[in-house]
């Protein structure tokens, strides 16, 4: 199975080492040529108006948009969760907006509000969540659901083809979340 990771900025390298690991190909997303081929597709962590603005200007966002409206699989983590969201709370920009959610960037403040904690996800059991300046979720609308919370906020959500984490699975030796997004990409 091929799983196209964006590498514009961020995480990109820990998602692949991820997905590697589960037996997933990976082709690192830079233009829209590089989304030929592939059954789903990564948005990382990293800074989110940074990333913003280079699928702008690399001519990724309307293909990736429709891609996912389409029915692509997408797997956004932090900063991804950010580009699907329909909403951002606190900043007047939408990137993809495919998301029913509404996001709250950098809720739990800077750098030095980042921490670990460890929920359920799903139907996932104590799993291990980094939070580094991470958003969450103020609300789900529509056919999303929520799939997480820690401490009384949303951190994960689901809506048809696209996943969401405020956290960071890649930063874990914890494969299980990475799997879960394989499987959603198999049953299409």
């Amino acid at each position: 199975m091929k799983i196209g990771v964006l590498a514009l900025q961020g995480a990109f390298y820990e998602h692949e080492q991820a997905l590697r690991r589960l037996g997933a190909e990976c082709v690192e997303i830079r233009r829209p040529v590089d989304l030929r081929g592939v059954c789903g597709i990564v948005l990382p962590g990293g800074e989110s108006t940074v990333q913003g603005k280079l699928l702008r200007e690399e001519g990724l966002l309307a293909p990736l948009r429709e891609a996912i409206e389409g029915g692509m699989p997408a797997f956004g983590t932090c900063a991804g969760l950010i580009l699907l969201a329909k909403e951002i709370v606190n900043d007047p920009n939408v990137y993809l907006g495919t998301m029913s959610v509404a996001v709250r960037r950098n809720a739990y403040g800077r750098q030095l509000g980042s921490f670990k904690a460890v929920a359920d996800m799903g139907g996932i059991k104590d799993f291990p969540m980094v939070f580094i300046r991470a958003p969450y979720i103020e609300r789900v609308e529509g056919e999303a659901e929520i799939v997480a919370t820690v401490d009384g906020h949303i951190v994960a959500a689901r809506e048809k083809n696209m996943l969401v984490t405020a956290f960071h699975p890649e930063l874990t030796e914890d494969l299980r979340v990475h799997e879960y997004f394989l499987h959603m990409a198999e049953g299409v």
